[in-house]
């Protein structure tokens, strides 16, 4: 072989080994060749960055939710975390269910159920696990709204507290940032009411006007089991 069909072969090889094309023995042999070959490494190089250029004009394009999906399963096959277990909020809901069991029967003595109740009525004792802030919420059926009585805790300064419902496994869905004042009323749209059975409350830091990603972003300082009453 002269010198320059060698530089030729070695064109031809460093494009192959850049596409992937050279058998796993081809492979490993050029790698040998180019730990030990500066001008080698460099002609890989030169391929690597044209190739990698080809695709500079095309514009991204997301892929359907369905195909994503399935691709993640296929390739990161952990096991699906619900959005408590993301929060880490399962160790503060059983410890809060004791207090949510004491709500319960102090309520189910009649004080909510009085004349022109006419449906379901729910209750949450969202609590901090040092009870640094401690938020009571009732859903009134005849206003359709969560009364609101924060009794201990408050926003840190320049910051906001936002209330969310999370139902099973589903993303939590923002009942919106609390009010200052201690006592205040959350309206609650007719499709959620059937999440508040059996769901979780939260309350999480966030910024001033709540969250800009439409989950929650700071810490979760808060969370209690919604009751039945």
């Amino acid at each position: 072989m002269t010198e320059d069909s060698d530089k030729e072969d070695d064109i031809a090889f460093s494009a192959e080994y850049a596409l992937g094309l050279l058998t796993p023995v081809e492979a490993r042999a050029f790698e040998a060749r180019m730990a030990v070959d500066p001008e080698l490494r460099v002609q890989y190089a030169l391929w690597a960055e044209d190739f990698a250029s080809i695709t500079d004009d095309i514009t991204p394009v997301d892929p359907p939710k369905a195909v994503y999906d399935a691709l993640t399963t296929r390739l990161f096959p952990e096991e699906k975390q619900s959005w408590l277990q993301k929060l880490g909020l399962i160790p503060a809901i059983l410890g809060g269910l004791v207090a949510a069991l004491i709500l319960l029967v102090a309520t189910n003595q009649g004080l909510l159920n009085g004349p022109g109740v006419t449906g379901p009525v729910y209750s949450a004792e969202i609590a901090a696990e040092d009870q640094s802030l401690l938020v009571l919420a009732t859903y009134v059926p005849a206003e359709a709204v969560l009364r609101i009585e924060r009794t201990a805790g408050a926003a840190r300064e320049g910051r906001a507290l936002q209330l969310w419902l999370i139902a099973g496994e589903n993303p939590p869905v923002s009942l919106g940032v609390l009010a200052e004042g201690e006592v205040s009323a959350v309206p609650i749209p007719e499709t959620l009411l059937a999440a508040l059975e059996g769901g979780v409350l939260a309350i999480s830091d966030e910024p001033p006007g709540g969250s800009p990603t439409g989950l929650p972003t700071g810490d979760v300082l808060a969370v209690g089991p919604v009751v039945t009453l």
